[in-house]
């Protein structure tokens, strides 16, 4: 039973921001995105749910294979206790909801764009990409000089997977722990705190972050046509999605989407772990991209605002698994090293934005894509309003992967 109301949390909790947004203009003024994702954090942190015990959060790092058999073995033999089962199945419901939720919503968010129109500004988005990649680059191996004495065990490592993880997301973090042979504990401490700093990370930039960004950098171009269309999504409520007129071809749309979002997942079967999900993005990006070009679809109307709804069921689902009680003890060093890596580059980006005259829409999307992966390049799309930066944050997060491991194996071996 209680699952079951955790589901229904998760999923229906959207409606409820929605309402809030609709009928008072401080929740308007705020953002969808932003409310979901505080709900999420209080959610995940007010003791309601059960926390997992150190040793848990240990194995769900070390081996994210496990299954729930392997886990009451364990408790049986009075290695975890009671509360860890339940917690692994909420993780397991958690990840399931947030895998359908980004799954189905890139299609969503996809069809209605004008693939044509991205030409326009693909050129300062490669200058983007190459910015956001000299940025974390260089701020990481500066933080290894500054943190050089800080007692901070197998920096050169921990440099090397703080790389890798900020160009290409967490699976580069686990292909480089093999690579570099990081020590489980090192492991642990860096990716915890690397989901405790990566959740402030986006709580600002869909807070402070987009307007300060907007004020010192030059606006997104755009082309018109998919802004009216959201601005259309906005003046009328989620509501109307039921009206026949909306509803019959909006479930052909996720009819088409469900189609997509199989295949991708089908697909992830037959590919190598580590290269799940940059292979499912790629393949439903593409599919949508090519979907989108179909008039019948492209003109369905509320397929951006469906698409949005599962974005914040899977922003609140996100926010609550940066659950702060798994810190442990905490190493300041590393923690700050962190810090540091991701703000560092946050800023230096900025800076660096400024000079070459990249807009501010692209250098968050960009950054966004680096640092936490294509699957949240929607979120940050959802809380800036532009919909047209969807493919090139999903484009830059793929590159970013493909070229992480590279890059966190060439630099942690010249920092040894």
């Amino acid at each position: 039973m209680e699952m079951l109301l955790l589901v229904l949390f998760y999923l229906f909790t959207p409606l409820f921001i929605l309402f809030l947004t609709r009928r008072y203009k401080f929740a308007n003024q705020l953002g969808a995105v932003i409310i979901a994702y505080g709900l999420g954090l209080i959610l995940g942190n007010i003791g309601l749910l059960p926390p997992k015990s150190v040793l848990l959060n240990e194995l769900m790092l070390t081996q994210p294979d496990i299954t729930i058999a392997e886990i009451q073995a364990m408790l049986q033999n009075s290695q975890l206790p009671n509360t860890d089962v339940w917690a692994f199945r909420i993780y397991q419901v958690r990840d399931m909801l947030m895998t359908i939720a980004i799954l189905m919503a890139i299609p969503l968010l996809l069809f209605s764009t004008n693939i044509k129109q991205w030409k326009k500004v693909a050129g300062k988005d490669l200058v983007s990409l190459l910015l956001g990649v000299t940025s974390v680059v260089t701020m990481v191996v500066a933080g290894f000089f500054i943190f050089q004495n800080a007692n901070i065990p197998e920096l050169y490592k921990v440099a090397g997977m703080l790389i890798g993880v900020y160009t290409g997301g967490t699976p580069n973090l686990a292909s480089l722990k093999l690579a570099l042979d990081v020590s489980p504990e090192t492991y642990i401490l860096t990716h915890t705190y690397d989901l405790v700093i990566g959740a402030l990370y986006l709580a600002f930039l869909i807070s402070i972050g987009k307007v300060l960004f907007r004020k010192i950098l030059p606006p997104y171009p755009h082309t018109g046509e998919n802004t009216q269309d959201m601005d259309s999504d906005k003046k009328e409520p989620f509501f109307s999605v039921f009206q026949p007129n909306y509803l019959l071809p909006l479930l052909k749309a996720i009819g088409i989407a469900v189609v997509i979002a199989g295949i991708g997942g089908a697909l992830s079967t037959i590919v190598p772990k580590n290269m799940v999900m940059a292979t499912v993005i790629l393949v439903i990006t593409t599919l949508a991209i090519l979907v989108s070009l179909i008039p019948s679809v492209n003109k369905t109307e509320k397929t951006f605002a469906t698409g949005m709804y599962l974005i914040l069921i899977f922003s609140i689902v996100v926010a609550s698994m940066a659950d702060l009680r798994n810190m442990g003890e905490i190493s300041v060093g590393l923690l700050g090293y962190i810090a540091l890596a991701v703000f560092g580059s946050l800023t230096m980006h900025l800076i660096l934005s400024k000079i070459f005259k990249i807009n501010a829409d692209t250098t968050i999307i960009t950054t966004t894509a680096l640092i936490c992966s294509p699957p949240f390049v929607p979120v940050i799309a959802g809380a800036l309003g532009n919909r047209q930066i969807v493919v090139t944050g999903i484009t830059i997060g793929i590159i970013g992967y493909a070229i992480g491991n590279y890059l966190g194996v060439t630099i942690a071996l010249l920092l040894r």
